[in-house]
C-alpha cells in the first residue's frame, strides 16, 4: 500500500510538472494573444529623456497608439524628443510580421528567473533583425526586449507592470538606445551639460540615452483617429 501511494505521488508530480512546462512557441502565442487585445489607446503618463549633454526637463506626454504599429508621443512642450525606433515602445510591434519568424528558447536567465527566447524574422529584407525578450512566465509579461534592426540600430526595453498587466501594458517604460538615433526637432537648441557649443552629431555619437516613461492611466480600446498620428 506504502509503494502503491509513493507511485501515485511521484506520478501527480510528474504530471504537475509537464503541464507547467511550455515549449518557446506557446509562451509566445500566449504574449501576442494578450497584446492583441489592444486595438488602440491613449495613455497619460510624465516623460523623463536622458540624453548625455542635453538637458531636457521632465515633460507630461500624451501617447496615442494604434495596430498595428502606429505610435505618437505628444509632449506638453509642443516638442517631441524621440529616437527613430520609438515605435517599439509598443510591445505588438515585435508581432508585426506576423508569424513568419523562428523561435529559439534559450531557456532561464540566471538570478531572475526569466524566460528568454529569441525572434528571428525570416523575410530577408525585414527592419528587425533579431528580438531578445525576457519574459515573467507566472504573469506572462514581458519584463525586458532588446531588439536589434537594420537601420535604427539596437534598442532595449525595461517594463514595469501594475494594473495594466492583463493587456500587456506597462506602468513604466525604459527606453534605452544609442544617441547616433536620436531625433532633435528642427531649430531648437539646448544647454549642454558641460556648457559647451559643440555641434549635437559629435558629442552625441555613440553615446548611450534614454528615455523613461511612468504611465498614470490607458484609455483602451475607445478608437483613436488616424488624423492624431498625421499632425505634425
Amino acid at each position: 500500500m506504502y509503494r502503491y501511494s509513493t507511485y501515485i505521488l511521484v506520478l501527480l508530480l510528474l504530471t504537475a510538472y509537464s503541464g507547467s512546462s511550455q515549449t518557446a512557441e506557446e509562451v509566445i502565442h500566449q504574449i501576442r494573444t494578450k497584446l492583441e487585445k489592444v486595438n488602440d489607446y491613449e495613455a497619460k503618463g510624465k516623460m523623463k529623456t536622458n540624453v548625455t549633454f542635453i538637458k531636457i526637463p521632465i515633460a507630461n506626454v500624451t501617447v496615442y497608439f494604434k495596430r498595428p504599429d502606429k505610435l505618437r508621443i505628444k509632449n506638453d512642450k509642443g516638442l517631441s524628443f524621440v529616437p527613430k525606433g520609438t515605435v517599439n515602445l509598443n510591445l505588438g510591434s515585435l508581432f508585426t510580421t506576423g508569424s513568419n519568424f523562428d523561435i529559439i528558447d534559450v531557456g532561464k536567465e540566471s538570478g531572475s528567473n526569466l524566460r528568454i527566447i529569441k525572434m528571428l524574422p525570416r523575410e530577408e529584407n525585414a527592419d528587425v533583425v533579431l528580438s531578445t525578450l525576457y519574459i515573467d512566465e507566472q504573469k506572462m509579461v514581458i519584463k525586458k526586449a532588446k531588439t536589434t534592426t537594420r537601420e535604427n540600430g539596437t534598442y532595449e526595453l525595461d517594463l514595469t507592470y501594475g494594473k495594466y498587466a492583463e493587456y500587456g501594458l506597462a506602468d513604466k517604460v525604459i527606453f534605452s538606445f544609442n544617441t547616433k538615433d536620436y531625433k532633435l526637432p528642427k531649430g531648437v537648441t539646448f544647454d549642454y551639460d558641460d556648457g559647451s557649443d559643440e555641434k549635437i552629431p559629435d558629442k552625441m555619437k555613440n553615446r548611450k540615452g534614454k528615455v523613461e516613461i511612468t504611465y498614470s492611466s490607458y484609455s483602451i480600446n475607445k478608437g483613436v483617429p488616424d488624423a492624431v498620428f498625421n499632425s505634425p
